[in-house]
């Protein structure tokens, strides 16, 4: 179900825009005067608030050409974990809705099993029954997606899911907005800093295991994928121990 067709055409189309605004400038105003380590909460806040339908939801960004998404905001450490676990596996509505750029919606996990064989289960297990992932889209690509997840299977009605398009594009703008008034000389949001290390924890061990095994880089990082998944982690985790030294993928 594309998402324009969800917000209409003429009148309604009109009422969207303003309706997107209005959601827009409130997220927007929300963060206004925070200091960058308070944003993101708050702005998960505001899109709980919003989203009432959902059990929980996070936000997740991407960097230019990087297969790694960075965590804005989880709502819960079920949304948090369903959000990173995708990354590490490589699957789910995330990554799909990603590549597609539209939104992307698992009514009954339990049933997505020839669709996302790894991510059903693992989500199934954390007690979801039910995801739906809408793209950040800005410049005809997506930006990150948002993410919302059910403990009951279920799909969304027409009227949250048209809220959640909206409240999608509204973080697109309030993240956009947000990157712009940043002080930082290169454009970079402050309030992504801490973020972004992660991401940067998983590019430098990704550097050291194709040193150590001698393999590509695509090689290395579905080596430290496959690890976190054997064991349970995050992408992350396994990151940070091969950093400090406390895992030799190489002993392998």
């Amino acid at each position: 179900m594309a998402g324009d067709d969800l917000l209409g055409g003429g009148d309604a189309e009109q009422e969207a825009d303003i309706e997107r605004a209005r959601i827009a400038h409130g997220l927007i105003a929300g963060v206004s005067g925070l200091s960058p380590s308070d944003v993101p909460h708050a702005l998960c806040r505001s899109c709980a608030t919003l989203l009432p339908a959902a059990s929980g939801l996070s936000a997740s960004m991407l960097a230019d050409g990087s297969d790694m998404g960075v965590v804005l905001f989880a709502s819960d450490d079920v949304a948090a974990r369903l959000a990173e676990i995708q990354y590490t596996l490589g699957e789910g509505p995330c990554r799909e809705a990603v590549r597609l750029r539209a939104p992307v919606f698992g009514t009954d996990l339990s049933r997505e099993r020839r669709r996302w064989p790894l991510y059903s289960v693992q989500a199934v297990k954390a007690g979801v029954r039910a995801a739906f992932s809408l793209p950040l889209m800005g410049a005809g690509s997506a930006l990150g997606t948002l993410d919302l997840y059910r403990e009951t299977p279920g799909a969304l009605s027409r009227g949250d899911i048209r809220t959640a398009l909206l409240v999608a594009d509204a973080v697109t703008l309030a993240v956009i907005a947000l990157d712009h008034a940043s002080p930082h000389p290169d454009g970079v949001v402050t309030w992504l800093a801490g973020a972004e290390s992660d991401r940067e924890e998983v590019h430098q061990a990704t550097g050291m295991i194709m040193v150590q095994l001698g393999v590509s880089a695509s090689e290395a990082l579905l080596r430290l994928r496959a690890r976190a998944f054997a064991q349970g982690r995050t992408s992350t985790d396994v990151a940070r121990a091969v950093i400090d030294r406390s895992l030799d993928l190489g002993a392998d």
